[in-house]
This record gives structure tokens, C-alpha cells and sequence, in this order.
């Protein structure tokens, strides 16, 4: 056909693979002697190879397109271990709360600081239920920006979820999240505390929030980004230098 995809240099090639491929190996060469004997390449019946092509169903599907066919059945693509998958790049973008903590402990750095200033025991002893709506703002935020907050209109740019984690463990990764937001210049993150029936971490992420001058507000997430079960937290924007 005239519309072939491939170059005439490329129809010989493909035509002298095939001739190769139904011979087989031969071993009557010094080097087939060594070798063990390869057993002839199996190719598509023509059969299969009509049905392959009607379901193709294109112009360009010419008689050197089904000798290529023919010639690459049975191949597998190799995967490429050096290309890193959008799936695997998201989940380093996004540490969890263990690799937050390890690397808050690690570094002593400002989610360190952070972290030191906080009080567990304040945070507790003001309990919170499994169901409670969170919110608190700073009286000097607007209270239209709040509301934006609680609608869930805000933008949030990182987030971590601390299930299963302990009080130490949790309160490491939110500080070093908070930390992060703050070196990357993001006002907003979300913390994923759960429930739970006596909601420890709700009750400490409460608590710990509000002894941070960092945070302007925070409040229950909607329903589609965890409802009472996370928290949208509001960051002061960091001071550029000369502010």
C-alpha cells in the first residue's frame, strides 16, 4: 500500500526479522554448538492476525505494519526504572506523619522550637468529643476571611494524617507540616486527626493549635476533605525581610 508507515529500509529489515524468526536458530555455526537450541519463535496465525487488524480498523494498517505485527508477538515492553511515576512523586511530595516526626526530631530545627513551646497537658484537660466542630480564630483576622475558612473555600496546600500515632509522634509531625508550610511560604495545610471514641489527637491538635501566635485560625474541615475528622489550620504569612 502507499501509505505505509514504515521506510523501505525498514520493510527489508522487517521482512529479513521474519525470515529469521520462522528458521529458528541456526546451530550448525561453531557458535550454536555452545549455545543451548532455541525452539522456533511462535507467530499469530494469519487468522489472528486479520482479526487484530479489523479491530484496528485503519488505512494505515498495511501488509509491513502486520509483519511487524507478526515479528514483535510475544514482546514486553521493559519497564524503565530510572522514570519516576506521578503516583510515586505525589507520595514524596507528601511525607507521613512517621517520616514528619523522624525528620522533626532529626533536624532540630524550627518545628523543634515549635514543638517545645507546646503544653500536652494544657491541650488535655480541655477535652473535645469525637463529633465537636473545631474553630478559633485570632481577634485580629477578618472575620470574612474566617468565614471563607469554614466554607472550605480556602485553598490548602499540604496536609498530613496522623492516625494511629502517638501524642509525641503526632505533635512532631504537625509541627514540622506547620514548619514546611511556613519555609515554602503556604498559609494554608490540613491535619488529619480522626475521631476516635475518646479523640485524644482531636483534643491535642485543639489544644496545640491554639498556643501557636503562627496560627491565625483554624476549624472542622467540610465533609469532602474529612469533616470533624481533620482540621483546615490558617498561617500567618511569613515576614519577608525588610518587613
Amino acid at each position: 500500500m502507499s501509505n505505509s508507515l514504515f521506510s523501505k529500509e525498514m520493510q527489508d529489515q522487517l521482512k529479513e526479522l521474519k525470515g529469521q524468526l520462522s528458521k529458528g536458530r541456526d546451530t550448525s555455526t561453531p557458535e550454536g554448538d555452545s549455545q543451548k537450541p532455541t525452539e522456533p519463535v511462535s507467530l499469530p496465525t494469519q487468522k489472528q492476525v486479520k482479526k487484530t487488524v479489523k479491530q484496528l480498523d485503519s488505512e494505515h494498517v498495511d501488509d509491513d505494519k502486520v509483519l511487524f505485527m507478526q515479528a514483535m508477538h510475544g514482546v514486553n515492553q521493559l519497564e524503565d526504572k530510572n522514570v519516576r511515576s506521578p503516583a510515586s512523586a505525589a507520595k514524596a511530595r507528601k511525607p507521613d506523619a512517621a517520616t514528619l516526626s523522624k525528620r522533626a526530631a532529626a533536624q532540630g530545627s524550627e518545628a523543634s522550637n515549635l514543638g517545645a513551646g507546646l503544653s500536652d497537658m494544657q491541650a488535655l484537660l480541655n477535652p473535645v468529643a469525637s463529633e465537636a466542630y473545631l474553630s478559633y480564630k485570632q481577634p485580629t483576622l477578618q472575620n470574612k476571611i474566617f468565614d471563607q475558612l469554614k466554607k472550605g473555600n480556602l485553598r490548602w496546600y499540604d496536609a498530613v494524617d496522623i492516625h494511629g500515632c502517638t501524642i509525641e509522634e503526632a505533635r512532631d509531625a504537625m509541627t514540622q507540616l506547620l514548619s514546611q508550610a511556613k519555609q515554602n511560604n503556604e498559609t494554608m495545610v490540613k491535619i488529619v486527626h480522626g475521631k476516635g471514641s475518646e479523640a485524644i489527637l482531636k483534643t491535642c491538635v485543639n489544644g496545640w493549635l491554639r498556643q501557636l501566635p503562627e496560627v491565625l485560625a483554624f476549624c472542622s474541615a467540610p465533609p469532602k476533605d474529612g469533616g470533624n475528622g481533620a482540621v483546615l489550620v490558617l498561617l500567618k504569612k511569613p515576614k519577608v525581610d525588610g518587613e
